[in-house]
């Protein structure tokens, strides 16, 4: 990495600013490139002193000083890439694309170290003879195989071999995210004043506060979803819904600077060699080994039942929906673009219901008030505003989260509306993870989403979708607020990819119990409760589109899996994406939810590569566990929240997924539950 001439001060990132935040307003992008280079320096002079010590390996020596390593360069990435995701602009992304390589060459040096991963390996044998309590085990054993997963075993060329793999992998993930980027920006689609007067007020005042901010008259569609879903849902023009849903599935699919496709068709190749590095016949047969599904096939059997039950009810639902069109003068088949609008017009015939008309009673701010009060109930959280408090943006506020005796829990920080320097999408990430290490940190947490922000003075209303998101994202924040273990690396989210969904999945489940939403569904303008017909029509109509929403997710997880599941790469991904789902026999009109060119989990880096699975296992969890809740009667059953908390949400990593499944459940889930909740049973 090429240093710069600004001058580093480690005090910048010691999360100073008021209430323990970093303090944003000083730091500017051109700190980050010198921060960068002196926190990995000061982590690799920790890591030597570990690894060259003269004394004998110990737990304390070893494995809890490498946890003690590396504390300012955790607090330089954590502020960096919450302000790459969330607030970027053109000079992040430099630093992010030089940064990236150097990191994951930095992390694999760690990695591939022989003489740490002796001392690690001479305490892995011992380890029954150690005394450790189940937690320190539990460390050991996970930083043991976190080792050996990263090629500790690898010799010679293959160790610098697979250095370079990572840190390429790594290159391409941050292009491949900022291409995406690059597209959703860009495309803005005029709509003259009689589409906007034909769409929902909420809608067009999103799409007129858009176009201001692009410096634009009238209205435009953007490819954020909070825009473009409800336009495509909408908007009676099909030729401007073509427009839009076309720009939408087609982003990093084009010639140009931004096309994302030989970058997936390099990283299915690296990813095919490190596997191959590693001693697995597959990337999806790697990542899969230190999951609950363990397997490629194990993902496979659960997505292959779904998926045929899927596909038969999104048939019928075609043909239902072009009946639907076809009586009302539309004589062209059934698209893609269209069937979320004759899906809306079918609600509206066969249910007397309109989505729209449950927008006024899901606003924002009483939203945000619904998921922290369920953590009230449940858990016993208190959440509470402070104003003073600045993190990366003035639209990211900032809460104090305490037990009901005041007792200080952590920092929440929601960031809830959609800007151009936001990637899209919603997640959960941390400033800095919980841990009791040396009288202990504790947690900050924040929520991104991607909700239309509203005009000046205007309250913002969400869908029911965006009000299930929300709830998503935060079941992630308190999964990471209320850890309670002693290391660091155990902490919070840290666990399995196919067992993290889990507390999000789940808590969306207490959105729509009667007790929140007669408190929280209140009619912006009357303050008047959601009614009945209304509510009664809303859960009539949950699963009326199940066949279209399964087909779309589990298309996509399909087709992850295929793409690394296999010992090499496919010379044409896309051309392969499009075989693949022809075997499948996809329904023509409908998409994959995320095709391989815009598919962030997948190709922005490793995370949910060969993982996309991972919700659906989660959801049969969730579903598994919310019905505890339902058979007891109770929603607050306080002695079932009691065991999801303690097994569940406080957990972290101290115990397998399937060991603290058990104790909250008193057994392993069963798959009957996902069924009954998607209607496909």
């Amino acid at each position: 990495m090429n240093g710069t001439d600004t001058v580093f001060h480690p005090a910048l990132f010691d999360f100073d600013a008021p209430h323990g935040l970093p303090d944003f307003a000083r730091l500017t992008p051109d700190l980050f490139r010198p921060a960068f280079e002196a926190a990995m320096a000061q982590h690799r002079a920790e890591i030597d002193a570990i690894a060259g010590q003269a004394s004998p390996p110990d737990f304390m020596n070893t494995i809890a000083a490498m946890e003690r390593s590396g504390g300012l360069l955790r607090r330089v990435a954590a502020t960096f890439y919450a302000l790459a995701g969330a607030d970027t602009n053109d000079a992040l992304q430099a630093v992010e694309r030089a940064v990236s390589p150097e990191l994951s060459r930095h992390n694999s040096a760690i990695s591939l170290n022989a003489a740490l991963f002796d001392r690690i390996d001479r305490l892995y044998a011992e380890r029954q003879s150690l005394g450790l309590d189940a937690e320190a085990l539990r460390l050991l054993e996970r930083t043991h195989l976190g080792f050996v997963r990263s090629g500790a075993r690898l010799e010679g060329a293959a160790r610098d071999r697979l250095s370079e793999l990572n840190a390429r992998l790594s290159e391409l993930g941050t292009a491949f995210a900022q291409n995406v980027l690059a597209d959703e920006r860009s495309f803005a689609l005029p709509v003259d004043a009689d589409v906007l007067a034909q769409v929902p007020d909420w809608l067009s005042g999103a799409m007129r506060d858009a176009a201001a901010e692009r410096g634009l008259e009238g209205g435009v569609v953007t490819l954020s979803r909070s825009i473009i879903v409800p336009f495509l849902t909408y908007c009676p023009d099909a030729a401007l819904r073509e427009a839009a849903y076309a720009a939408w599935i087609l982003r990093g699919e084009h010639e140009g600077p931004h096309d994302n496709r030989p970058i997936i068709a390099e990283m299915l190749g690296l990813r095919a060699q490190k596997a191959q590095l590693l001693g697995y016949e597959s990337f999806a047969a790697y990542k899969l080994a230190d999951t609950m599904a363990q397997t490629p096939q194990a993902v496979r059997t659960l997505l292959t039942e779904v998926w045929h039950k899927a596909r038969e009810r999104a048939l019928q639902d075609a043909e239902r929906l072009s009946s639907l069109a076809a009586g009302q003068g539309g004589n062209a088949p059934l698209a893609a673009a269209d069937w979320r609008y004759w899906a809306e017009r079918r609600r509206q015939s066969e249910y007397a219901f309109d989505e729209g008309a449950l927008k006024p009673y899901f606003q924002l701010e009483r939203m945000i008030e619904a998921a922290f009060d369920v953590a009230g109930r449940l858990f016993g959280l208190c959440f509470r505003p402070l104003p003073d408090a600045r993190a990366w943006h003035k639209d990211a506020r900032v809460f104090a989260v305490e037990r009901a005796d005041g007792t200080p829990v952590g920092l929440f920080i929601g960031d809830y509306f959609s800007r151009p320097s936001k990637r899209s999408g919603a997640w959960m990430s941390s400033l800095r993870s919980q841990d009791k290490l040396d009288g202990g940190h504790l947690p900050i947490i924040y929520n991104i989403c991607n909700f239309a922000k509203p005009a000046e003075g205007t309250p913002a209303l969400l869908s029911i979708d965006d009000a299930r998101t929300l709830f998503h994202e935060f079941g992630h924040a308190l999964h990471g607020l209320l850890s309670d273990v002693t290391w660091p690396s155990l902490s919070g989210t840290a666990v399995s990819r196919d067992f993290v969904e889990l507390p999000s999945q789940l808590y969306e489940h207490w959105l729509t119990v009667p007790q929140i939403l007669e408190r929280h569904a209140r009619h912006v303008d009357t303050g008047a409760p959601l009614p009945t017909a209304l509510l009664d029509a809303m859960n009539a109509t949950r699963n009326v589109d199940a066949g279209f929403d399964t087909v779309e997710f589990t298309a996509s997880a399909l087709v992850d899996l295929a793409l690394h599941d296999r010992p090499d790469a496919p010379a044409d991904p896309i051309a392969e994406e499009a075989e693949l789902l022809r075997g499948l026999g996809m329904p023509e009109a409908i998409n994959m939810r995320h095709r391989s060119p815009h598919f962030a989990h997948v190709f922005s880096g490793d995370g949910y590569s060969a993982g996309y699975y991972s919700y659906m296992w989660s959801e049969v969890l969730d579903a598994d566990a919310f019905e505890a809740f339902t058979q007891s009667g109770d929603p607050f059953d306080p002695a079932l929240a009691e065991r999801l908390h303690r097994h569940v949400y406080a957990a972290g990593n101290s115990r397998p997924p399937e060991a603290l499944y058990t104790e909250f459940r008193g057994r392993m889930p069963q798959t009957g539950a996902l069924m009954r909740k998607r209607g496909l049973a």
